[in-house]
């Protein structure tokens, strides 16, 4: 079984949680214990209109002066409106500034709104949400009866953009899809001359993102840089934030040639306009880094990472957290480049400067990921010794801080456990776990899903000290309560089976058996990864080597051809 790869922050699941750097894979290094588990890697209201800012992709690039405010109207995602909705005596009329029938301009307009902001975001942090859904939900009807009533424009739009923006908050993201959908139809009747229109077009970018819809994200996005672009030119900074959403988006969509693209673009403008050292390039920059570090371009990488350090040291001296911050993105190049002693001393420095400049707290889950990753790349390179080490500072950490017997401490154990079965000390291994199993049964009771990743890995020590029937009980029992808590094709119950298909080809039992196991993992990493993953292969290997001991030419004729087309798929991919 491959060995247990180190939990990290905050929480336990059944899907692999350390967000190693692609060193590993640049090492080649293997990690052994002998059982293989399946690849895996929450009194009536006045009608107030209001908005709270989608904290996507910084605001603080919408000024010229500034990393402040957008003095542009309808900037900021700051449409609030006032107590009063918009008269439908309001007309637009292209190529002037917008009034209100009683004389108020839409700048004075916004100001009104700007008044409520503070209420409202009030409401929300203070956990008020049953009022501010109340003010949302006024506030919406109040427009429908607009709309109902031949009112259909911008003022509509924006006022609709601003409760969408709420329910975004308040997390009802079912509604804010049906509200886009209005919103939708009204903008695109709309001419790009529109004021608020580039703001309302940001937002409804933003939240198509957050309901993952991107085709609609992204057409958003264009539009909003379309009208910026008519408005201030191809290189005014106002392009950054909808430039930077558009970047994101077509991260996610796979489409990593355009938002490299687009990250250029943004970084290009913002070079000229604020100089190659402003702070406001590193949010691009980061971003930009981290796409480039999921593709494997660890060099480029390096060199985004390495100008926010530069940047940092400039703006806060050496010894500022931020600088610790960006030297820990920037070990993750290091080490997805395999330059793991240069991660190393690079990690090592990260989390010194945080501690000595009290920049986020001991016990911050940030920090306690550090020192995850830290160790890992540490087991990786052979130098075990020193990854328990911070293991077992994570453990006094997280002791000290929310008591001994907490269940948070249990992935620490199960970290502890899993350097201790490298080092071959399964008895260690078993004791801690056997501690922070009998937490979690405290905590939870003996049927709860979160007491099964302690439990599994117990099973997996017991394998190794040669104790199969004991494993076995325990891999059946993770098996049960994984099944009632998330049915019968779920991954989890896929690692599950994996580990008892393990111990009971040692334990001799029935080939038969065994192969419907397997044929059931295949089907969960099939339905999981998809037919031609990587995942696939080793649950195919293990077919493979059934059918040829049941006699079964026949079938595995088929099974072995498929194997070899993904094994020369996956070398040509590796060479390339």
């Amino acid at each position: 079984m491959a060995a247990f790869l180190l939990l990290s922050s905050p929480s336990f699941t059944y899907h692999r949680m350390s967000e190693i750097c692609l060193c590993m894979q640049s090492l080649q290094l293997q990690k052994g214990i002998t059982c293989s588990s399946v690849s895996l890697q929450k009194q009536k209201c006045n009608i107030k209109l209001y908005a709270v800012p989608v904290r996507a992709f910084s605001c603080q690039f919408a000024s010229t002066g500034s990393a402040s405010s957008r003095a542009d109207l309808g900037s900021q995602r700051k449409h609030i409106a006032s107590a009063f909705t918009v008269p439908n005596g309001y007309q637009s009329r292209p190529g002037h500034m917008h009034y209100r029938t009683d004389g108020t301009s839409t700048s004075e307009f916004e100001g009104q709104l700007d008044e409520l902001f503070n209420e409202v975001r009030m409401l929300i942090v203070s956990g008020r949400k049953s009022d501010a859904v109340e003010l949302l939900q006024a506030n919406y009807e109040a427009v429908k009866e607009q709309m109902e009533s031949g009112a259909i424009g911008i003022e509509q739009a924006a006022v609709l953009d601003i409760v969408a923006l709420g329910y975004i908050t308040v997390g009802d993201l079912k509604f804010v899809a049906s509200i886009l959908d209005i919103l939708n139809n009204i903008v695109d009747s709309l001419k790009d001359n529109e004021p608020f229109l580039d703001s309302v077009l940001l937002h409804m970018g933003s939240m198509y993102s957050t309901l993952k819809k991107l085709e609609k994200s992204m057409s958003a996005y264009k539009r909003a840089i379309d009208i910026i672009e008519k408005k201030s030119g191809k290189d005014s900074s106002f392009l950054i934030t909808p430039i930077l959403g558009m970047a994101k988006v077509l991260g996610t969509s796979g489409k990593t040639t355009k938002a490299v693209e687009s990250y250029h673009r943004a970084i290009s403008i913002l070079e000229s306009t604020r100089g190659f050292e402003d702070e406001d390039l590193v949010i691009p920059l980061f971003s930009l880094g981290n796409l480039l570090l999921k593709e494997g371009k660890g060099k480029d990488a390096e060199t985004c990472f390495a100008r926010i350090v530069n940047i940092y040291k400039k703006l806060y001296g050496e010894k500022d957290g931020k600088v610790g911050m960006a030297m820990y993105s920037l070990a993750n190049a290091k080490c997805a480049r395999g330059e793991a002693d240069e991660a190393i001393t690079l990690y090592r420095r990260a989390l010194q400067i945080i501690k000595d400049s009290n920049y986020m707290a001991l016990d911050d889950s940030e920090m306690e990921k550090m020192r995850i990753d830290l160790a890992e790349l540490l087991h990786a390179v052979g130098r075990g010794k020193e990854g328990r080490e911070l293991l077992e500072e994570c453990l006094l950490i997280n002791e000290k801080s929310k008591g001994k017997d907490h269940p948070s401490s249990v992935k620490h154990l199960v970290n502890l456990a899993a350097s201790y079965s490298r080092s071959k000390n399964y008895a260690e291994a078993e004791r801690l776990l056997r501690i922070g199993l009998d937490i979690m049964v405290k905590a939870v009771g003996p049927d709860d899903q979160s007491i099964t990743n302690p439990m599994l890995n117990l099973a997996v020590t017991l394998y190794n000290l040669k104790r199969d029937d004991d494993a076995e009980q325990l891999a059946l029992e993770v098996l049960r309560i994984r099944e009632n808590a998330f049915g019968k094709d779920c991954l989890p119950v896929g690692e599950a089976l994996d580990c008892l298909v393990s111990i009971q080809s040692r334990l001799g039992k029935d080939d038969t058996e065994l192969l419907k196991l397997l044929k059931r993992i295949l089907r969960i990493q099939e339905k999981a990864f998809g037919y031609e993953a990587k995942e696939v292969i080793d649950t195919l290997k293990k077919i493979v080597f059934y059918m040829d001991k049941l006699g079964m030419k026949d079938e595995k004729f088929p099974v072995q051809k498929r194997l070899s087309l993904l094994r020369t798929k996956f070398k040509n991919q590796m060479q390339y």
